[in-house]
C-alpha cells in the first residue's frame, strides 16, 4: 500500500504498465469519483509471494552482496538458501501438529 499515490500510478502508466496496487482508504479525505481503479487480488497474491521470497533470500548476506566469482557457485549458494528456507517452514509446520493426548492408561 506504500505505492498508492497518483505519482506512482502515473509513472506505471507512462511506462506502459498497468498498476495492480490496492487502494489505501487512509489516503483519501473524500470518496473518489469516477471509475474504480483496477485491482486483481489473485495477481497481487502471486506478486506478494514472489516479493516475500526475495525478502527471505535477502536475509542471506552471501546472496545480498555477491562475493562469488563464478556463476555456478552463486547459483549453488541460492540453492542452499532455498533449501534452508523450505526446511525452516517444513520443520515449523511439523512442530505445530498437535497429537491428541491418550485417554486411557492402556494407550499411554
Amino acid at each position: 500500500m506504500a505505492f498508492d499515490t497518483r505519482e506512482a500510478r502515473k509513472t506505471c502508466f507512462d511506462h506502459g504498465l498497468i498498476p495492480n496496487i490496492p487502494e489505501n482508504p487512509r489516503n483519501r479525505k473524500q470518496t473518489k469519483r469516477g471509475r474504480k481503479r483496477l485491482f486483481n487480488a489473485e495477481v497481487y497474491q502471486g506478486r506478494f509471494c514472489a516479493e516475500r521470497t526475495f525478502a527471505w533470500v535477502d536475509k542471506f548476506k552471501r546472496l545480498l552482496i555477491r562475493f562469488e566469482r563464478y556463476d555456478a557457485c552463486f547459483l549453488g549458494a541460492h540453492y542452499i538458501a532455498f533449501t534452508m528456507i523450505n526446511l525452516r517452514h517444513v520443520l515449523a509446520k511439523k512442530s505445530k501438529v498437535a497429537y491428541p493426548p491418550p485417554t486411557t492408561p492402556q494407550e499411554r
